[in-house]
C-alpha cells in the first residue's frame, strides 16, 4: 500500500465520527495479550474491517478492533490485534495503524509483544523492558519514495524508547514488586521460529529476546517524534543447547498469566504521566 493524506484522513475522519476524539494514549497489544481492554471505561469499538484503507488481521488468536475508551482518567486509544510482515502484509501496512493514532491525537505510544528469550538469565513468564532493538526484517517502514511528507526522511534512533517512560515503569515495577528484565530485542520475519544456529547467532550480535514485531511501529513513533515504550512478555526460552518443539498454545497460556503483570505496569504508567 502507498501511503497518502486522502487515505490517513479518511481513516481519521471515519473514527472521529464514531467519537474517538483527542485519545492522549495509544496502545498496542501484542500475541495473547487482550486482557487490558477490560480495563476500557466507555469503550467505543471500531472493527478493522469497517475502517477505511485499515488491514484486516488475519492471526487467529489477534481480534481486530481498534477500542477508544478511558484508563485511570485518560483517553486511550488501543490496538486489539497487531499486523505483521509473515501474514503478508507490507511495512506500509503494519505501521499504518500508528500513523492513524497519531492523526487521532495520541502523545505517548505503549507496545507489547509476546517475545522469546534469547538471554538464559531469563524465563518464561518474566517481564523484559525494551531498552534497544534490532531490526532483523530485512528492510524499513520508512524506505519508499514520499517519505519526506510525513515526516523527516533520516530518522535519529540513538534512543529510540523514551528514557523518562522507561525510569517510570522501572520505578513502578520496583514499587509493585513486579520482577523487571531490561535487554535488547531482536525483530524477525516469521512465521517460523528460529534454528539452533540462528538462536546462536541472535545471542553473539546481543539480542535478549526475539519477536516477530514491534520494530516496524517504534521506527514509524521515532518518524512522528512520538514518544514510545514497549515491553515483551517471555513466552518460552530459546536455548540451542536443550531446544524443545515449539508449543503455540503453551505460549499462549504463558502469555495470559503473565498479562496481569503487564497491565498492571502501564495501568499505573497510564496514571503518572
Amino acid at each position: 500500500m502507498r501511503l497518502s493524506e486522502k487515505q490517513l484522513k479518511e481513516s481519521t475522519d471515519y473514527l472521529k465520527t464514531k467519537g474517538f476524539e483527542q485519545p492522549e494514549i495509544g496502545i498496542v497489544l501484542g500475541t495473547g495479550l487482550g486482557q487490558l481492554v477490560e480495563a476500557i471505561e466507555n469503550p467505543i469499538t471500531a472493527h478493522y474491517n469497517n475502517i477505511p484503507f485499515f488491514p484486516l488481521a488475519t492471526v487467529e488468536f489477534h481480534s481486530g478492533k481498534l477500542i477508544y475508551g478511558n484508563i485511570e482518567g485518560k483517553k486511550v486509544v488501543v490496538m486489539q490485534g497487531r499486523f505483521h510482515l509473515y501474514e503478508g502484509y507490507d511495512f506500509t501496512d503494519v505501521t499504518y495503524p500508528i500513523r492513524v493514532m497519531h492523526r487521532l491525537g495520541i502523545k505517548k505510544l505503549f507496545v507489547s509483544n509476546a517475545a522469546g528469550a534469547i538471554n538464559l538469565d531469563f524465563k518464561k513468564g518474566d517481564i523484559m523492558l525494551i531498552e534497544d532493538h534490532i531490526n532483523l526484517q530485512g528492510s524499513s517502514p520508512l524506505a519508499f519514495g514520499n517519505v519526506a511528507n510525513f515526516g523527516d526522511r533520516f530518522v535519529d534512533m540513538s534512543e529510540p524508547y523514551d528514557l523518562q517512560m522507561r525510569q517510570k515503569i522501572e520505578a513502578i515495577a520496583s514499587k509493585e514488586e513486579i520482577k523487571l528484565k531490561k535487554g535488547v530485542y531482536a525483530s524477525v520475519v516469521g512465521p517460523q521460529l528460529e534454528t539452533k544456529a540462528e538462536y546462536r547467532m541472535l545471542k553473539i550480535i546481543g539480542a535478549d529476546a526475539v519477536g516477530m514485531s514491534t520494530v516496524p511501529e517504534v521506527i514509524v513513533a521515532n518518524h512522528l517524534r512520538l514518544p514510545i515504550v514497549a515491553v515483551s512478555v517471555l513466552t518460552d526460552e530459546c536455548d540451542p543447547e536443550d531446544l524443545q518443539p515449539v508449543n503455540i498454545q503453551e505460549i499462549i497460556e504463558i502469555a495470559g498469566k503473565t498479562e496481569p503483570k503487564m497491565i498492571k505496569l502501564f495501568k499505573e504508567l497510564i496514571k503518572e504521566i
